[in-house]
Formats: C-alpha cells, structure tokens, sequence
C-alpha cells in the first residue's frame, strides 16, 4: 500500500508544526512524519530543565498563534512545552509517530516524491507518495560527540548535552564541559549552581551579551542600520563585561551579527556564567583535548586535569543527506541551505522544499513555513 497525500513533511519539531499549520490555513491537505513518538521531540525530551527561549516571545512564537498574554518575556521549557501542545491542538495538526524516513526520492515518471519509512513500531517499510516534500528536520538532529582517543577508558559519566538534565548528580564533581556555544556556558552555570566544579573548554573567541542587550538591539534595528546596531552592542558589551581575555575569553575581530551570518555562530547569551567565571567558580580551559586516560584528561598545550564526569556540548549533525535523494541543488553537505540559494533558499527543484534549515532561529523558520505554503497553495491553484 502507498499512502498518497498533497504534502509530505518530514519532522514534527517547530519547523514542521509551523509548515503544518501554514499549509493548514491554505486548506491544503499533507502527511506528517515524526522519527520520535512526541512532537517536538528536542525540547520534550532532550533538553535541560533551566532552559529558556533566549530571545523574546515576540519573535519566537508560531504563526497563527501568538503566546499568551501571561507569558514572561523569555519562556521556560514547560509553558513552551504547553504552548506548543495548545498549538498542535488548535490546528489540528495528527503526526504519525515513529516513523523514520529511510529515502525519499523523486519519481520522474509520476512527477512525485516516493517516500519510504520505517514504522518503529511494527518494524513495516511503509511507503508515501506526495505531489511537494518539505524537509523540517531541523539543525539538531543527531548529537554529535567528537571521536576522542581513549575516551572509552574514562572511568566517570560520559554524556552529550541532550542527556543533561541538571546538576543535582554532579553535586562535588569535577565536570569537564566541551564546547561554549550558549548550552555549554548555561550548563556550566548550572552545575556550578548545583554545588559541582564545572570547567568548560573555549577555543574560539565569542561575544558574550546579555537578553536586554539582545531585546533592545532588535528594537534598534528598526531604525538604525545592522552594522550600527551591531558597533553599539559591542561597545556596551565591553563596557559592561569588561576585559574577558584575562579568564580566557578573547573578543572576536567580528561583529556577533556578521559572525552570525557568515558562520552560523551565535553569540553567547549570558544568564551568569561570567560572574562565575570571574569568581573562579568556573574554570575555562583554552586548550583542545589531546586524549583521555582514565580520569585523566591530556590537553595539547601538555597540561593535565582529572575529572569526574564529561558533559559534551558540541552541537548536532543533521541527516537529512542520508535519506533525501536529489536535493542537492537545495543543501549542502551538512544538511544546510546553500547560501548560493538566498533569498529562495527555502525551494528547490521539483517541489522540494525545506523549514528551519537556514540558521534563522524560530523568525526565520516561521517565514519560511509561510512562503512554503503560499507557494504550494499557488502551484495547486
């Protein structure tokens, strides 16, 4: 049996609710597909509890759907958790579960997408024919941890960020936190507030600014220039933070917007882990790991630190070129929109489209899913 639909999509995180929900206002009829047995699997399942949206509701909500009043500006995990669920519920939006797309192909002949996934349920090969495919598997897909020699002889915990729930079990440990991006900073203040002795690894100069900073710099860009915006954030960052290069924390040559742009990097988001690091709290190692030998972590400037448990934030892989098949004139090698492809970065050849691939957070992705569903809704018209 081939179960025939308009739309395929492919993901049940934000950006496939989002495309969902567009495609639902266009009274256009499509499948959704979810690996996991959740919607929203990341933030379910695979995030920490302290966790909130780093920037204001305002710009992370979905469309259609605005957050509710009594929402704080930055929300927690649970009420978003919540609002996603009301979301889900207010556009009727039925994903079929455990479902792992195996490949997805276009068919010449039909003029359609075949797609074939694997319900982890029963174990069936199911298959899946659809007129448009939009890719919403989002940027975190797989956790990526880095091949480390003799990491498999260390004797203490081992986990990757999405294991990290708080720091309640690392109370007296010494934990080695790898990688700075905004994940690894907060769950090293998070470990350092749970009575643990946290150090993290930055090997990268990064800019460090506060929500405030974030919030009124998207006010001011609605009236002063990127590059204005960008020279006075990093003046009041200096001014407020001081001198960071003393604890290991350089200032990049960049401005965080253009590094953002070019790089894909964001700035990091300060919630405390600076006056942590300050107060020595917070240890930044500035060196990159050499190998592991028992407890013992080997660095490549010769020193030597013993942990008790590693905790890596390094980010994700997607795996979206494990399964899609010809959308290569849409993303890249990892899985990412082609920057070749701006500003219909979201559309590619023969009805093939993607959500929430190009580094735009929750705005970007939103507006995506919406011209996404102009644009079929047209095309079907």
């Amino acid at each position: 049996m081939v179960e025939k639909a308009e739309v395929i999509i492919v993901g049940a995180g934000t950006s496939g609710l989002a495309a969902a929900a567009c495609l639902t206002q266009k009274s256009v009829p499509f499948t959704l597909l979810e690996r996991e047995d959740c919607f929203a699997s990341l933030w379910q399942k695979y995030t920490y509890d302290r966790l909130h949206l780093h920037l204001g509701k305002k710009v992370c909500e979905l469309p259609f759907l605005p957050f509710p009043d009594s929402y704080p500006r930055y929300v927690p995990k649970k009420l978003f958790i919540e609002y996603l669920d009301s979301y889900v519920k207010h556009f009727n939006i039925n994903p079929l579960y455990h479902r792992s797309v195996e490949l997805a192909e276009f068919d010449e002949v039909d003029r359609k997408w075949k797609v074939k996934a694997k319900n982890r349920s029963s174990g069936e090969v199911e298959e899946y024919s659809g007129r448009f495919l939009v890719v919403a598997t989002g940027e975190t897909a797989e956790p990526r941890v880095p091949r480390v020699e003799g990491l498999e002889s260390f004797k203490g915990k081992v986990m990757h960020s999405t294991g990290y729930k708080n720091g309640k079990e690392f109370k007296d440990e010494h934990v080695l936190v790898v990688g700075s991006g905004n994940s690894g900073m907060e769950i090293a203040l998070d470990l350092s507030n749970f009575g643990a002795k946290p150090s993290i690894i930055v090997r990268s100069p990064v800019h460090i600014l506060s929500r405030n900073m974030m919030y009124y710099s998207g006010m001011l860009l609605k009236y002063l220039s990127l590059s204005t915006v960008e020279k006075l954030l990093v003046i009041v960052s200096r001014i407020v933070y001081g001198d960071l290069s003393k604890y290991g924390l350089p200032w990049p040559s960049e401005g965080p917007f253009t590094m953002k742009i070019k790089y894909g990097k964001f700035p990091i988001i300060d919630l405390g882990t600076i006056k942590k690091i300050k107060h020595g709290e917070i240890q930044v190692l500035s060196a990159e790991i050499e190998k592991v030998r028992g407890n013992e972590v080997l660095f490549k400037n010769g020193k030597c630190h013993s942990f008790d448990s590693i905790i890596f934030c390094t980010g994700f892989n997607r795996s979206t070129q494990r399964w899609l098949k010809g959308g290569d004139d849409l993303l890249n090698e990892n899985g990412l929109v082609k920057a070749s492809n701006f500003p219909n970065y979201w559309k590619g050849k023969n009805n093939l489209y993607c959500v929430g691939l190009a580094q735009k957070g929750f705005f970007g992705a939103n507006s995506d899913a919406q011209n996404i569903a102009n644009d079929i809704a047209s095309l079907l018209n």
